[in-house]
């Protein structure tokens, strides 16, 4: 019996069928970047390629069972918690997460596909901006995400992106990754950015690639990934590149199982070694059947 080796990674998220956001995603991302991963369920989705057609909430008494059982018999190597349902799952995760200050948090509560996106609720806005963001150690939202949480602490609708930011690092969350934040080229050099901050103001902006999509999951996958590398024992400033890499290279080889949008493919970075692997198998059932 081999003792446990790979880094725990607790995530708190919702059941998607399809794999291509919440848990699933999550699991898959930890094991191609050689993470273990354990699951709490914070809603269970009624999802295909095309749109969320339900979400069925979890009771936060639940939720907290699941973490706490998992936690009490393990250590984790970082958390990340994703889309949440209600007030209550918020109150009850950044209880549990407190107790764990040592470990590092990824934030990413929003999810694009649901149809408000969880942005439309100013109280599920500012339970998060109060009692999550305080405790991350990155935060990952879009452009319209942070303004729309910029909404519950300021008038207008003035686009003040590294004051925006800056009310959130100033919370104590450590480093913010806003999404999307300039575009540039066209065409097959197009290129897309995201910016870093942290309590000093921008650290660094990253320009990708566009690929043309649609996808679905391109941040949960960033989140895991990124989850992954501070759970790996990586800086953060070198965490927040090789996710944002690691999720450029899964887009690129995103692969389409239904008629919607595309869904980012976690083990691209295995494939070589799949093919030589089954290669290798392949090799050795013909040699057996020859003897």
């Amino acid at each position: 019996m081999q003792i446990q080796t790979s880094p725990l990674i607790l995530t708190f998220g919702l059941s998607d069928p399809l794999g291509a956001t919440g848990i699933q995603a999550d699991l898959a991302a930890f094991a191609a970047l050689g993470c273990h991963g354990l699951s709490v369920t914070t809603g269970l989705l009624i999802a295909d390629t095309l749109r969320i057609e339900g979400c069925q909430e979890i009771d936060a008494d639940f939720i907290v069972d699941q973490a706490r059982v998992l936690l009490e018999d393990m250590t984790v190597a970082a958390i990340k918690v994703g889309p949440l349902t209600n007030i209550e799952q918020a109150s009850a995760i950044a209880e549990i997460i407190s107790d764990y200050p040592d470990v590092p948090v990824v934030l990413d509560p929003f999810l694009s596909r649901l149809p408000d996106s969880g942005l439309a609720d100013d109280d599920m806005l500012m339970a998060i901006r109060q009692i999550l963001v305080p405790q991350a150690s990155v935060l990952l939202l879009s452009q319209v995400e942070l303004a729309r949480m910029a909404e519950t602490w300021r008038e207008g609708g003035t686009d003040m992106l590294a004051a925006d930011v800056a009310e959130l690092t100033d919370m104590g969350c450590e480093h913010v990754l806003v999404t999307g934040t300039g575009a540039a080229g066209s065409g097959a050099g197009a290129t897309l950015s995201n910016s870093v901050y942290d309590e000093d103001g921008l650290v660094v902006t990253h320009s990708w690639q566009h690929l043309p999509g649609p996808f679905i999951g391109a941040g949960s996958t960033m989140s895991a990934a990124l989850a992954a590398c501070l759970a790996l024992g990586m800086e953060k400033d070198a965490a927040l590149e090789a996710a944002q890499q690691y999720t450029a290279g899964a887009l690129a080889h995103a692969q389409r199982f239904g008629m919607g949008k595309l869904i980012p493919n976690k083990f691209f970075n295995l494939l070589p070694q799949t093919v030589a692997l089954m290669s290798h198998i392949t090799t050795e059932t013909d040699s057996r059947h020859d003897n």
